[in-house]
């Protein structure tokens, strides 16, 4: 029996391309899928579907919606190349483009939902210069948004976590403060104590709870040395399964098969995630390794024309093809995997429960005009409608305001 109370009806759509539907909506959560003319007109508000393609909302793995400059003027590329380079100049200009702030963040995240992202794990830079001001920004644009984006933050340490004493301070205050997770960043490359960077981390997740995200960019066996580390730390520290994830990762293709096949098995008995921005010119995480070990991965936008870099337009779709492409999939079963990975199975690094179109879940729906979701992923068809936590966002009022 259908929920009286329903307020919103998705009428006549199919979810990840079978059979047409009607979708059920009371208040956030999904509370039905029906056939569809099988729902009686009431007084919920409707949209039509007219039989296009419903996926879930798509999920962000790996974002940086603190410091981006879209809404501002072009702003060039300046300072120097590299990691420290970036880092220094990004310190310099941060203050006059309003880095970190609610305004800010709060075009981002509208971008990201004009696109179909619903869910973002991002990280919200914690240094000296800014103290946690970046987490309550962040968290004061997901609620401008009435939480239509359902945010998880990880308190991230962009210059380092040991070489400016006071950052790991800060990560406990943020992790004692309702921060998600804290992060790391290349603790060999950056701090040069990968112990002391790896351990400081470790500690404040055993005594709040917070899970671990490490940016790990180091290449080859130095990167496979680190997250040997953190393997070696979450095994110790019997840390639960979801807990810590690497993000970017590029050892784990820089390796040879074997070290590969060893570093993936532990991590799947670990329960260690990763999450990849699908860099272009570099290798892809090979799908069927770390499916078939057990690993799970999902995607993530990085930074979104920031001071680092002017590319990125918060399309999370846009990665999953860039994955795709880049990495020579081709096949329907690999491209809807892919799909997946873009949206119902990526939502576990943001929540713990259910993301689909099913009964009970979110009310997260995307509706996009395509054939299947292997139509939807290499053509990158637009967005025509978007159902946030049951609210309807129509994606080309918000393209109408980019800049607000």
């Amino acid at each position: 029996m259908v929920d009286e109370d329903a307020t919103l009806i998705i009428r006549d759509v199919r979810p990840w391309g079978g059979e047409r539907a009607d979708v059920v909506v009371t208040g956030s959560r999904t509370t039905a899928v029906t056939p569809p003319g099988t729902v009686p007109a009431g007084s919920a508000a409707e949209v039509q579907g007219r039989g296009q393609l419903a996926l879930p909302g798509l999920v962000n793995t790996h974002a940086h919606v603190d410091k981006s400059w879209w809404g501002h003027p072009w702003e060039s590329y300046g300072g120097e190349g590299g990691t420290q380079g970036r880092i220094a100049h990004e310190r310099a200009r941060r203050d006059a483009l309003g880095i970190p702030g609610e305004a800010v963040a709060t075009r981002v995240l509208r971008e990201s939902l004009r696109t179909g992202t619903t869910r973002v794990r991002t990280h919200v830079d914690v240094d000296l210069g800014v103290g946690l001001r970046g987490i309550e920004a962040v968290r004061a644009a997901g609620a401008a948004l009435d939480d239509a984006v359902e945010l998880s933050i990880v308190a991230f340490p962009q210059d380092g976590v040991l070489r400016r004493p006071g950052v790991l301070d800060l990560l406990r205050r943020a992790a004692e403060g309702g921060a998600d997770h804290i992060g790391g960043l290349d603790p060999s490359l950056i701090d040069r104590d990968p112990v002391g960077h790896l351990d400081g981390l470790f500690d404040i997740a055993a005594d709040t709870g917070c899970g671990i995200d490490v940016h790990l960019h180091e290449p080859a066996e130095l990167g496979a040395f680190s997250f040997d580390l953190v393997l070696d730390r979450v095994e110790r520290l019997g840390i639960a399964p979801g807990r810590v994830n690497v993000a970017h990762g590029f050892a784990i293709v820089d390796v040879d098969p074997v070290r590969r096949r060893d570093l993936l098995a532990r991590m799947a008995g670990l329960g260690v995630t990763m999450t990849t921005v699908a860099p272009v010119r570099m290798k892809q995480l090979p799908l069927h390794e770390f499916d078939d070990a057990g690993v799970r991965f999902g995607f993530g936008t990085d930074g979104i024309r920031d001071l680092w870099s002017p590319y990125g337009d918060g399309d999370l779709l846009g990665i999953a093809w860039q994955y795709a492409r880049a990495g020579g999939v081709v096949r329907d079963e690999d491209l809807v995997r892919v799909v997946e990975i873009a949206s119902r199975d990526g939502a576990r690094f943001v929540t713990d429960e259910e993301h689909d179109i099913v009964a009970g879940a979110r009310a997260d729906v995307v509706l996009v005009d395509a054939e299947n979701p292997m139509d939807a992923l290499v053509r990158r068809v637009p967005r025509s409608l978007v159902v946030a936590g049951g609210r309807v966002v129509d994606p080309a009022e918000l393209a109408q305001h980019p800049w607000e």
